[in-house]
């Protein structure tokens, strides 16, 4: 891989890891021709992640889901392991529906994108998790929300994990964990919507969760959403 290129001080960096050439080109090409992004570097698999995350140090990454030799999953985890601060890590996949994607928000991804997402998706998608917000498309939500349809059933009532939330920190809970945005639970709630952002705020805080992602899992997990519910 070529040297990372020099970067305007404020762009986003991205490093983009796939095993398709025709993946990380043409997302490469996208991705250059919006001001405020810059591509620092590719690569063809996970394999050596770490190097070539010190080598470009980029902001964000790009990251196949599944790959032939070190997969995505196993990348993101060393990635988000290093010290520091660690780039965020946006998983690329070609299934809404994608058996890693439980495992992927596990481990620390911030995000899901589908491969053959619209160019303005993956622009927003970058801009979005590079400013420290998390990225989970309602279709990816669709689809989890219907993996655990098909799974055993969950306790009756939230566990103990949630009691340190309010009753409306509860409701917020809830519809970020149906795929609702800011501005939409702010309409259906009543609420202006940077008193939503600092519902999320505490609840990301009181249950040591990383980002929104984390949070819609929890939300499953702990029996607080159900699925048809």
């Amino acid at each position: 891989m070529p040297p990372a290129p020099d970067v305007a001080e404020d762009a986003i960096r991205v490093l983009i890891v796939d095993d398709q050439s025709m993946i990380r080109a043409g997302f490469a090409a996208l991705l250059d021709a919006h001001e405020g992004i810059t591509v620092v570097g590719t690569a063809d698999d996970g394999a050596g992640i770490s190097d070539v995350v010190r080598r470009t140090r980029p902001d964000v990454v790009l990251m196949d889901i599944r790959m032939p030799k070190v997969n995505g999953l196993d990348a993101a985890r060393t990635i988000i392991a290093m010290p520091g601060t660690p780039p965020k890590v946006i998983m690329l996949t070609t299934f809404d529906a994608d058996e890693y994607v439980f495992t992927a928000l596990r481990v620390g991804a911030s995000g899901f994108l589908l491969k053959d997402s619209p160019a303005e998706e993956l622009t927003q998608a970058v801009r979005v998790v590079a400013a420290g917000e998390a990225l989970l498309s309602p279709k990816i939500t669709r689809a989890l929300i219907a993996d655990y349809a098909d799974r055993p059933a969950v306790p009756a009532s939230p566990d103990a994990t949630l009691s340190a939330l309010t009753d409306r920190e509860l409701d917020v809970m809830k519809l970020v964990a149906a795929g609702r945005s800011n501005a939409e639970i702010a309409a259906e709630l009543h609420l202006a919507e940077q008193t939503v952002k600092t519902h999320v705020s505490r609840i990301l805080n009181k249950l040591d969760l990383r980002d929104r992602t984390q949070l819609v899992v929890c939300a499953y997990e702990s029996g607080l959403v159900r699925p048809g519910r």
